[in-house]
């Protein structure tokens, strides 16, 4: 009977473990720095939103460009509207911005063809 008590509780440890290992790789995650999801707003030509790469880590907006799309002008606003920062780019470069209040934000990018991309982000305190 005991030896029966010591498999099922290995079994559960094993079936726990991973359970709360994987649970805490989730927290690190969300830890100030996150990828923000570039998603189509107008678009005219050839869907090119995956060469848009941008992140948040704390209060520093990284935006880099996987191709040659042109120039780019690149809008900051808060979720109400009010513009933070704006930015015309060459790509394939990137650039970085800080961003100094916490709050909700969205980044645009309209491409020189017309076809706008944005993304939306969160900079905790």
């Amino acid at each position: 009977m005991r030896h029966i008590k010591n498999k099922l509780l290995v079994l559960l440890l094993g079936i726990i473990f991973p359970t709360v290992w994987c649970g805490a790789n989730v927290i690190t995650q969300f830890d100030g720095y996150s990828h923000i999801i570039i998603k189509e707003g107008i678009l005219q030509g050839f869907p090119k939103g995956s060469t848009i790469n941008a992140t948040i880590s704390g209060h520093l907006l990284t935006v880099s460009f996987t191709q040659n799309i042109g120039q780019v002008a690149v809008e900051i606003t808060t979720d109400t509207g009010a513009t933070v920062d704006c930015v015309n780019t060459s790509t394939p470069t990137g650039f970085q911005c800080y961003i100094p209040n916490a709050g909700d934000y969205i980044v645009t990018f309209t491409l020189s063809n017309g076809d706008e991309y944005y993304g939306e982000f969160e900079v905790l305190n």
